[in-house]
């Protein structure tokens, strides 16, 4: 450890942390009991709110669903789209899909490309493809499936709302340093969490919190405002993210089951010297 690093729970093994959990409702919720089942201790207060964006879906006809978000879903259940074949980025989406009796489920590998590439082995050149997505964006899977000669059309079904302030637990927590660790799960929501943090005063506090990310791109807003304390996730899953969490004590094991590997989660290129892994 180098010399006047700042040791906090978050680096140490055997200790339960204070979770922050800034996802929205409703995989927020599911994800604050993992972390509790893990023997942490959860603070379930999202930075953004998800709601229906009301727009009306596109005309078709379609040939095929494109969702990259869970959140989508909601918008699509009971209508005449529900019937199509569903291209899910992640197993979380196609979970929802199935759940919410969508038509035949297919799921990628967890990220954009993965599900591009998914669509190129199933579906003809020319298929027209009905994305599902939120006001907020990326290009991909879109700018390739263009590329390789899809048709696709995208409906903004949900919109994410960032809140007018840093929820009070959060403040309150950060302001007697008593938050351990964050969990973020998308780039605007980290970056909503970083400008709340800033807006009510506790920006220094934010900085010294551990920062778990579900993937680079996730974790660039902390890059650039030059935040070195914090994770990423070596696959966009949830299990991967989780992992990078210090175990919270001794469990048992069956003998059988294979010991937790060192992939599952990894340090970036900015995270802090000298934190160790348990």
């Amino acid at each position: 450890m180098h010399e006047g690093e700042r040791v906090t729970r978050a680096t140490e093994c055997g200790t339960a942390l204070r979770v922050w959990v800034a996802r929205p409702l409703p995989a927020g919720a599911r994800t604050a009991e993992r972390v509790a089942g893990l023997g942490h201790r959860p603070l379930l207060a999202p930075v953004l709110d998800l709601a229906l964006s009301g727009a009306p879906a596109p005309e078709g006809p379609f040939d095929a669903l494109v969702l990259t978000s869970a959140s989508a879903v909601p918008a699509l259940a009971g209508s005449p789209l529900a019937a199509l074949p569903a291209y899910c980025v992640g197993a979380r989406t196609a979970s929802a899909a199935r759940a919410a009796g969508l038509g035949a489920v297919h799921e990628a590998g967890g990220d954009a490309l993965a599900l591009a590439d998914l669509i190129g082995r199933t579906l003809p050149r020319g298929a027209r493809l009905l994305h599902a997505a939120g006001r907020e964006r990326k290009d991909e899977p879109g700018d390739t499936l263009a590329a390789r000669g899809y048709r696709l059309t995208v409906w903004v079904a949900y919109a994410a709302r960032p809140l007018p302030a840093l929820p009070e637990p959060v403040a309150e927590a950060l302001g007697n340093d008593s938050l351990d660790a964050a969990l973020h799960y998308s780039r605007r929501s980290a970056a909503t969490a970083l400008g709340l943090a800033r807006a009510a005063g506790r920006e220094e506090a934010f900085r010294r919190v551990a920062h778990h990310c579900l993937s680079a791109d996730v974790a660039a807003p902390l890059v650039a405002a030059g935040i070195l304390s914090h994770v990423v996730a070596v696959r966009p899953d949830e299990d991967a993210l989780l992992a990078g969490l210090p175990s919270a004590g001794p469990r048992p094991m069956p003998s059988d089951t294979p010991m937790p590997s060192d992939s599952d989660a990894q340090a970036s290129p900015a995270l802090r010297p000298g934190r160790e892994r348990c």
